[in-house]
């Protein structure tokens, strides 16, 4: 792997400050991947797929491994971890701008307390609010892309220089936020090439095999609800984009891998700049994702859909708050994209809105207590009909860590799995008599959280 990739990762290894060493408020840098699932990560045990800087971040502060999100898609999400609420409060259905007022979001909350913000790469939620932010560039949808009379710069290279830009020109006497928010690895969506990343990327992964996921098989997806089997489905269309054959599989997933790379190179030099302006250890980093995604698992590709490969997500937090014990540590609670902004909010010592859903998460990793009240053992998901219910059909369901619910509206179709033996949601058990009072108890528990989610 050239060196260049892994280099910044020894840059990150610095020992953690405490809060009570910083006398000045801490800053936030938010690292905002796009169609990036949990185990999308050397730490988690990629088997091919190289994160050097992301790995160093998780080394030198703390990942979650159960990280969901509430939504499974960019728009949705992303308003998600403005307002730390639920699609159903906060009222984005799919890529309009959401409802809550600009004031109970957390940039909008850092902004009026002090805090100069910034938000640089994909907005996904109606027209980009520029004049919100002290520093506001949006830009997404293709892998190249072309700023006035310049030659196009590709997305994550165009990440990279707008974030260092605003790290360098921010006013040192003020407390910061950044958003970093890539378009990749996303695909680009017109494009047959689908994944385009940079020439100097070429080498990478180029004489790897990437392993065939198991659940890539027509009998998984037979297993599906008749109607996710369609050709007019969505997920099956964007599979035969990618995926219909052994050679375009190889082909897609180093380009994808390699667009992964490059977002962790990306990472590792805005980190460098953070450690170079020696305020890292006074900076709260958070890198995570928008949604999970399927590579081929079940026939399908893309997110959207209530199960497993869609809806968890990469979630890394360097907290100069955290006890040096807790430096390389894991936790396999549900922590969820709702619970970004208050944790931000908690951390920056501004009060959230009454209006946010979610729930600060750093006593998880900061207290050697469990959290009082004790954290969640389960979640309501819901996603939006898109285009027609032969498209992308509308979702939703209860999660729990050792079973799922799914209920599908627009044909009144259910599932229910016991992740404990069928992590992989393989049997649904939604006839079995046996489990007529567990599922009946899931349902009623789905039914509460889905009105306390509005």
């Amino acid at each position: 792997m050239p060196t260049r990739y892994a280099l910044l990762a020894l840059l990150l290894l610095a020992p953690v400050a405490r809060a009570a060493d910083a006398p000045k408020p801490m800053n936030v840098l938010v690292l905002h991947a796009d169609d990036w699932r949990h185990d999308t990560l050397g730490c988690a045990g990629h088997p091919v797929l190289k994160t050097p800087n992301l790995d160093a971040l998780a080394k030198d502060g703390y990942r979650f491994t159960r990280a969901c999100v509430t939504t499974s898609i960019c728009g949705v999400s992303r308003a998600s971890l403005l307002t730390g609420q639920w699609m159903s409060r906060h009222g984005n259905p799919a890529f309009a701008m959401f409802k809550t007022p600009w004031a109970e979001t957390f940039p909008g909350l850092l902004q009026a307390n002090g805090y100069w913000v910034g938000h640089v790469g994909k907005w996904h939620n109606g027209p980009f609010p520029k004049d919100r932010y002290d520093f506001g560039r949006s830009y997404a949808g293709t892998h190249w892309i072309k700023r006035g009379k310049d030659e196009p710069v590709h997305v994550t290279e165009l990440n990279e220089r707008d974030a260092l830009e605003f790290l360098d020109k921010r006013p040192k006497d003020k407390p910061f936020c950044l958003t970093v928010a890539f378009f990749a690895a996303h695909a680009e969506d017109g494009n047959p090439k689908q994944f385009l990343p940079q020439p100097g990327s070429a080498e990478l992964y180029a004489k790897d095999t990437i392993p065939v996921p198991a659940l890539a098989t027509d009998e998984a997806l037979k297993r599906l609800p008749p109607f996710l089997q369609l050709p007019a489905n969505e997920g099956r269309k964007r599979w035969a984009w990618r995926f219909d054959t052994p050679e375009k599989y190889q082909t897609m997933m180093k380009n994808y891998y390699r667009l992964c790379t490059e977002v962790d190179s990306t990472c590792g030099k805005v980190l460098a700049a953070l450690k170079a302006q020696g305020v890292l250890d006074n900076t709260l980093v958070i890198f995570t994702c928008d949604n999970g995604y399927f590579h081929g698992e079940r026939g399908l590709a893309d997110k959207w859909y209530p199960y497993e490969e869609s809806i968890r997500v990469p979630l890394i937090v360097r907290d100069p708050r955290a006890p040096l014990a807790s430096k390389g540590k894991t936790n396999g609670d549900f922590v969820l994209n709702v619970d970004i902004a208050p944790t931000i909010l908690n951390a920056t010592n501004i009060a959230a809105p009454k209006t946010m859903q979610g729930r600060d998460f750093a006593p998880l990793y900061r207290d050697a207590n469990k959290p009082d009240p004790p954290w969640r053992d389960e979640f309501f998901y819901e996603h939006a009909i898109i285009g027609n219910k032969d498209r992308i059909p509308a979702s939703q369901a209860l999660v729990r860590h050792d079973a799922k619910y799914i209920y599908w509206p627009d044909f009144k179709h259910e599932e229910f799995f016991d992740l404990k033996t069928d992590p992989q949601e393989q049997k649904t058990l939604i006839a079995d008599p046996t489990r007529a009072k567990q599922l009946a108890e899931m349902k009623q528990r789905f039914e509460k959280l889905k009105e306390q989610a509005k």
